[in-house]
């Protein structure tokens, strides 16, 4: 059984260790920390810890550091989130302010989260697979090329150029935009691409077979930009922190890397990840070896989205300063929240 003092000594060495990156020793302890007891006592106590695989010393006679399973015990007991300064809440704030749309958003939330914290940035797209379809606009860019622009309540935003089989003017273009309307407008992003992919032949000779090669032209493109709504993305930034900080991985970072380029991983990681009561999932080292990620800890939060909820996180090595990066993580993930709140209040 670990004492509550050798908790509190188990805080000190992680936080010692991720501050120097310096194994820890007993007279550190004492000399950095008020504990009023002997070296001796502190040694007492980290033999505790070690029996209970919470820390490890890497060399012969040396200090020790923390075990993945003691970064877990401190995440789940000790770890005390830092509030963020006012010049880091500034620097949210002005970072993400007046996006030009929901990728620029994406972009600004990962770029000022890999700013606070050092690490590779993550976040999760809004899911847009239970969005409705608000808007369909079509705008000729000649008689036979067409700009399909989409819109979603839940601020998905999509563009493709289609090319059409036939040419049109202005009176076939407003009954084109009125026969899509009628099909997809206020339907769910599955219902409306069932709706494009089961479209029905006209009566030969009929005034509507003239338009149904452009209509089944259109419909093709709108249900392929409908599968982008439904699949899940994943935005970052920070790559190169890794290079960085290749010193603090015992193997190779290659497969992080790969996880990065490949992202469907990642995405399958961030989603399985548990969340307490407050919103914060933290995975850390071996917990993500069935990944290939055995080497690294991702840290998130939750924000929420018109489409339901989605997360936004640090990916780093299991020596990192959790308590920082899960504030940063929450404090980007409320300020996230809120603006897509308000960009869905203003529609």
């Amino acid at each position: 059984m670990v004492t509550e003092r050798g908790l509190e000594v188990l805080r000190a060495i992680v936080q010692d260790y991720v501050e120097t990156h310096e194994p820890v020793g007993s007279k550190s302890i004492v000399d950095r920390h008020s504990f009023g007891v002997s070296a001796a006592t502190i040694r007492n106590d980290m033999a505790l810890l070690e029996d209970e695989d919470l820390i490890v010393a890497p060399h012969t006679s040396s200090g020790r550091v923390p075990t993945d399973k003691g970064y877990r015990v401190f995440v789940n007991h000790l770890a005390q989130l830092r509030p963020l300064s006012t010049g880091q809440r500034s620097a949210i704030e002005s970072f993400l302010g007046a996006p030009s749309d929901l990728d620029d958003l994406m972009a600004r939330t990962v770029r000022v989260l890999t700013q606070l914290t050092g690490q590779v940035a993550l976040a999760q797209y809004p899911s847009f697979a239970r969005a409705s379809i608000t808007h369909v606009e079509l705008v000729a860019l000649a008689p036979n090329r067409m700009l399909v622009v989409l819109v979603t309540d839940a601020g998905g935003v999509s563009q493709r150029i289609a090319p059409l089989p036939i040419d049109l003017d202005e009176t076939d273009l407003a009954v084109l935009r009125a026969q899509l309307l009628s099909l997809i407008s206020g339907r769910a992003v599955g219902e409306a691409t069932e709706r494009m992919l089961s479209l029905a032949e006209p009566e030969a000779g009929s005034p509507a077979a003239r338009l149904h090669p452009a209509l089944h032209a259109l419909a093709a493109v709108i249900s392929e930009e409908l599968a982008e709504f439904r699949q899940e993305r994943l935005v970052m930034a920070g790559a190169a922190t890794l290079a960085r900080r290749e010193q603090d991985f015992r193997g190779s970072i290659h497969p992080l890397l790969e996880a990065i380029e490949e992202q469907v991983t990642l995405l399958r990681l961030m989603s399985e990840m548990v969340t307490d009561e407050h919103g914060l999932a933290t995975s850390i080292g071996t917990e993500n070896a069935s990944f290939g990620l055995g080497e690294a800890s991702i840290v998130a939060s939750n924000y929420a989205a018109p489409g339901g909820t989605a997360r936004v996180g640090v990916m780093g090595p299991t020596r990192m300063d959790y308590s920082s990066n899960l504030a940063a993580a929450r404090a980007v993930a409320r300020y996230l929240s809120r603006m897509l709140e308000e960009d869905d209040a203003a529609r």
